[in-house]
């Protein structure tokens, strides 16, 4: 009864116990506390790119899985380019031999570098050319991204202007497919 009630009082923007935002804050609080602002700050601006990138490749798996699962059929993986499936289904291996690693192991594309994820899409090009401009727009701008992407993975703080880039790239890419 109290939980009905409670989600009611919720969704009416009346807040009951504790908050969860506000727990998760104390907690990165806490656990950036040691280092200095300006390295904080930094951390935080990333945090928010990194976040925005996580969600990007991750929509570019799910798109290319759909796409592929759609035209080829269930056993679109068996279809992929040699070179990129042998090389998922070895890092896929490694994975499965590093048992302390307990993430998702079994989405192949999930193994795929994210510069592979272009050259699926090119390689593919009659089941995407309806959605995306062009094969060049394609890679230019995941090439672009890439070698961002690799950056922030490195810890390496970017320009504020390359955020930018990052920021109306990703937005071009979910225009084209409809996000």
């Amino acid at each position: 009864m109290f939980e009905a009630e409670a989600d009611t009082f919720q969704r009416a923007g009346i807040q009951i116990g504790a908050s969860i935002s506000d727990a998760e804050e104390n907690l990165l609080r806490e656990a950036l506390a040691p280092f200095g602002v300006a390295r904080r700050n930094n951390a935080l601006e990333m945090a928010r790119l990194y976040a925005v990138l996580f969600c990007f490749e991750n929509e570019i798996r799910d798109f290319i899985r759909e796409a592929l699962e759609e035209k080829e059929g269930l056993d679109w993986q068996d279809k992929l380019p040699p070179k990129i499936k042998e090389h998922a289904e070895s890092r896929r291996e490694t994975a499965h031999k590093d048992t302390w690693l307990e993430g998702e192991k079994a989405d192949l594309l999930g193994f795929v570098d994210f510069g592979q994820l272009a050259q699926i899409v090119i390689a593919k090009w009659e089941h995407f050319k309806d959605v995306l401009p062009t094969q060049h727009w394609l890679k230019q701008r995941m090439d672009e991204i890439e070698k961002a992407r690799n950056f922030i993975a490195h810890n390496r703080m970017l320009l504020p202007s390359e955020f930018q880039r990052l920021y109306i790239y990703i937005a071009d890419w979910n225009r084209a497919v409809g996000l």
